[in-house]
């Protein structure tokens, strides 16, 4: 598969990348393993720290408040009782780890799939390697602005660490940078367009 590269200026330079096509045009990618790796990815960001006090937990008398037969009502223990206002929660939230194990090899069908999943639907830009001499955000609004995508949730690709432009679109809530290295799944699927700098397009290209 064939893209064409443009610069940041939105024109295209005549050049042309050559996507792997074990990697974003896979036969059979499967919706399921990109399912499980977003979840994945999702439940390993939780904290898992939710604690409700249970009646035993909470702070109050055990004293019985009243005789367990002849009041004419409904039996009833101590003010901890989960029944009564200001007691104990009955099975309440636990501190646990939501985190759960995903094989490698689905890992990388999963991001092979989004890849797929991306390219089929004509959602990645491949453009020049760029850079900045100072942070500046204005500088990101402009290439949004000269690709044509400005307003659409974009990730910018780059080929390794660059602290410049990570600044200037930390302050964007529609773009964020990542290196080729460490993308995953929920990456991929978190935007409408995926910009790829030329230089990163090896890297995923050998994605494994």
């Amino acid at each position: 598969m064939e893209l064409a590269v443009y610069n940041i200026q939105g024109q295209d330079t005549g050049k042309k990348v050559t996507l792997n096509d074990a990697i974003f045009a896979v036969a059979e990618p499967s919706e399921h393993l990109v399912y499980l790796d977003v979840k994945q990815h999702l439940a390993n960001l939780r904290q898992g720290t939710h604690k409700a006090k249970e009646r035993s937990e909470v702070s109050g008398s055990t004293k019985k408040l009243g005789r367990q037969k002849g009041g004419g009502g409904a039996r009833h223990g101590d003010i901890n009782s989960p029944v009564l206002v200001g007691g104990g929660r009955v099975f309440g939230p636990r501190p646990r780890n939501y985190s759960f194990k995903l094989n490698k090899k689905m890992k990388a069908l999963a991001r092979r799939s989004a890849l797929t999943y991306k390219a089929q639907q004509n959602q990645i830009m491949v453009v020049e390697n760029f850079t900045f001499d100072a942070p500046k955000t204005k500088e990101i609004v402009n290439i949004t602005k000269n690709l044509k995508i400005e307003g659409k949730k974009v990730l910018f690709v780059l080929a390794g660490q660059d602290k410049n432009v990570y600044l200037s679109a930390r302050n964007l809530p529609n773009a964020s940078i990542v290196t080729a290295s460490d993308i995953n799944t929920y990456r991929i699927l978190d935007n409408k367009m995926m910009v790829v700098t030329e230089g990163s397009v090896d890297v995923l290209n050998n994605l494994k």
